[in-house]
Parts: structure tokens; sequence; C-alpha cells
């Protein structure tokens, strides 16, 4: 038995009634929709406060995200876990979980707005550990669901990482004050 496997056995062995409904719950606010209108509201906000620059990183990481994670789903084109298993109806691909690359995303630029705006300490702390937290959870609830194997789950919050990386990379050098060199 793969670890895969064995992973989704232990969740189908542990499923009750409450724990199924609260992952139902944490699954949905990762989906489409749910994360969508969060960055839409966040990007707005940003826009209002003049931020045009995490604006952009916010948006442009998600939606580049997307179309990312769904070539991806193409390109590997992994089969989901068995009927059986699924509590969830779904028709894609399974590799990388979208759920837990574009939670992934949206948490890592998120955080990159609140290390840059918010003072260090308990008030900049909590909201980057929510947002861990929230990622971590909507991916177990992928798993737990039977909507995805651990290592789509695994992959999409790697890859979910990498790719915000880049955005908060390339959206803090293109915004930094150029430096000249003395006597240029």
């Amino acid at each position: 038995m793969t670890v895969d496997q064995s992973v989704l056995q232990w969740m189908l062995d542990h499923r009750a009634s409450l724990l199924t409904d609260i992952m139902t719950v944490v699954t949905h606010s990762g989906g489409t929709a749910a994360v969508f209108a969060i960055v839409a509201v966040v990007t707005i906000m940003l826009l209002r406060r003049q931020h045009r620059a995490e604006a952009v990183m916010v948006a442009g990481a998600m939606l580049s995200g997307w179309v990312v994670m769904s070539s991806l789903k193409l390109l590997f084109g992994r089969m989901r876990p068995p009927m059986s298993a699924r509590l969830v109806e779904l028709d894609t691909y399974s590799f990388p979980s979208g759920h837990a690359m574009m939670t992934a995303i949206l948490a890592c630029v998120l955080g990159a707005v609140v290390v840059r705006f918010v003072a260090p300490g308990v008030r900049r702390t909590a909201p980057l550990v929510l947002l861990a937290c929230y990622t971590l959870a909507v991916g177990t609830s992928r798993v737990y669901l039977g909507a995805h194997w651990l290592t789509d789950v695994l992959a999409g919050w790697v890859f979910g990482v990498v790719w915000a990386g880049l955005w908060i990379w390339a959206v803090r050098r293109r915004s930094a004050p150029v430096t000249r060199p003395k006597g240029v």
C-alpha cells in the first residue's frame, strides 16, 4: 500500500458525521468562489488605500495561479481517489490539488501584505498563523473528503508557495526604489 493509499484509508477509518460537516465547510472556504471573493475584497481594499503594487500582487498571483494550476492538472492528468472514497463530486484531474495550491498562494500573498503593513508582534504573528492554518485545514479537508491523494495536496502547497513567492519577489523588486552608485 502506498503512502497515498495509507493516508486515505486512515481518513476513511476516522470519518465521523460532525467532522465530515466541519471538513465540508472548510473545503468550501477554499473553493474557487470563496477564494476569489476574498481576493476581490482584499484587492479593492488595497486599491482604495493606494497600495497598487500589493493589489496587483494579490490579484495577479491568484488569477495567474489559477491558470497555472489548471494547466498542471491537464499536464499530469492524474486520476482522483476511487469514487467509493469520495464525499464530493468531481470531474477534473487530481494533481495538484487546486484548493491546496490556491489557498497556499492566497495565504502567502496575504502574508506578504501583513508583513509589509503590520508592525512586528502579536498583531502580525496572529494573522500569519491563521493564514497558515487556513491552507493546512483546506488541504487536509481535501484528503479527508476523498477528493485528493495526500501527494496532490502536498504538491499543491509546494506549487502555491513557489508561485506566490515568484509574485512577491517580482512585485518587491519592481517597486523597490532604484539606487544609483555614488558619483553617477
